[in-house]
């Protein structure tokens, strides 16, 4: 990581490390109080291109889209990687815009994805037809070799839960049990709760204890304290301004129910029609939404 910072000031490398590591550990926890720590990273290291795709998954988490796309889309022309377009076609998701995603689905980027990314746009794609009320187009869209490929590629699970989250919104339960417990069977990372929805088809129901509130709060309050850094407030104040040099959004981006309407950095990418290509075995997904909730 630090290797990653080493374009800033030495007075402030030790900062920002600190700010990544606590955003980082907390977004799978608290997202609302990763996204502040990854907003205070980025007022001091907005020129690295680490710190923007950590702000953009920290914003993901806490359902920030806007702020979100604006993120990866700044990461996207620092680094060049494509393999944020699955992340950005689900905030246009997230931010109620189903046919942007599919425009982003069907870019010629997209077909140049490396094949866990493919896999994770085909689900997002799926996703947003059902947004649409395509729910039958959605489980067409799902039906690609890989399906029924042979292989050990981390990214089988995520494709078969999607599948049978599909035919069970069109009816076709008998054939989702097959996909659950294939899913099920392949998820030794707890990336879907398949095996849950299994035994809710089974009429099995599971009871599960949470911490409460002030548990929480200890817990991240202490690991904080460990790391040396504190979360801005939950309002982004100017100690977690957005950095100097971020671009401004363009009249094309309308911020989402409740989102903040801080300008972020955009590029907008063009788009032209193209069909997801065939996919290929592959590693490890790129993360995101994913499935239908």
């Amino acid at each position: 990581m630090r290797r990653s910072l080493s374009g800033l000031p030495a007075e402030s490398v030790d900062l920002v490390a600190r700010h990544l590591v606590a955003s980082g550990q907390l977004v799978d926890v608290d997202p609302e109080r990763a996204w502040q720590h990854a907003l205070a990273a980025q007022r001091r290291g907005g020129r690295i291109a680490a710190v923007r795709e950590a702000a953009a998954i920290a914003a993901y988490k806490a359902g920030h889209f806007r702020e979100a796309l604006a993120e990866f889309r700044t990461a996207r022309r620092m680094t060049g990687d494509d393999s944020y377009l699955p992340l950005m076609a689900d905030c246009e998701r997230g931010l109620g815009r189903p046919e942007r995603a599919l425009d982003l689905a069907s870019s010629p980027e997209t077909a140049n994805l490396e094949p866990a990314a493919k896999v994770e746009m085909l689900i997002v794609a799926a996703g947003a037809r059902h947004d649409l009320g395509q729910h039958d187009a959605a489980v067409v869209a799902l039906q690609v070799p890989q399906l029924r490929a042979a292989g050990r590629a981390p990214w089988r699970a995520r494709l078969w839960y999607a599948y049978a989250d599909a035919l069970l919104t069109v009816g076709r339960e008998d054939e989702a049990r097959e996909w659950l417990e294939k899913a099920a069977d392949a998820d030794t990372e707890g990336e879907t709760d398949a095996a849950e929805r299994l035994s809710e088809l089974e009429g099995v129901v599971f009871e599960e204890e949470y911490l409460d509130e002030e548990e929480i709060d200890a817990l991240i309050a202490r690991e904080e304290e460990r790391l040396g850094v504190r979360a801005p407030g939950s309002a982004v104040d100017e100690n977690s301004a957005v950095d100097e040099d971020s671009e401004e959004l363009d009249g094309s981006e309308e911020p989402g129910d409740g989102q903040p309407q801080d300008a972020l950095p955009v590029d907008e990418q063009p788009v032209d029609e193209q069909p997801v290509d065939e996919l290929g075995d592959g590693a490890a997904p790129a993360g995101g939404r994913g499935e239908e909730d």
